[in-house]
């Protein structure tokens, strides 16, 4: 079975929660996914979406692949480095903020009629 994928490194956005967007496409057909994300208010959905349609652009430019009948396969989802800030608080204290980065492959494999 062939296989297609886009790729989508240190992205601004948590992996918790770009993995519950995620979830929710695998299985579906590219026309479905995207209109799915398209009209899921969050940020994942929107960098999801644009993942989608650059793996499906790079499954139009494979002669050899089907990118009509592609499905998604699979959407990996990992950390990346975080940013480390600090936030003053009271009495001269300060506490941490993780700003979290992700790491995001989208697969996309050709489906049957």
């Amino acid at each position: 079975m062939k296989e297609v994928r886009a790729i989508a490194k240190f992205q601004r956005v948590s992996p918790r929660k770009t993995r519950l967007v995620a979830r929710n496409i695998v299985g579906l057909s590219v026309e479905d996914a995207v209109n799915l994300l398209h009209f899921t208010p969050n940020k994942p959905a929107s960098i999801l979406h644009c993942l989608v349609k650059s793996a499906y652009a790079n499954a139009q430019g494979n002669d050899s692949f089907d990118a009509d009948n592609a499905i998604i396969k699979e959407v990996i989802v990992n950390e990346g480095p975080t940013w480390k800030r600090f936030m003053p608080r009271a009495q001269g204290r300060a506490t941490k903020i993780h700003k979290r980065t992700s790491h995001i492959t989208v697969i996309l494999a050709e489906g049957q009629d």
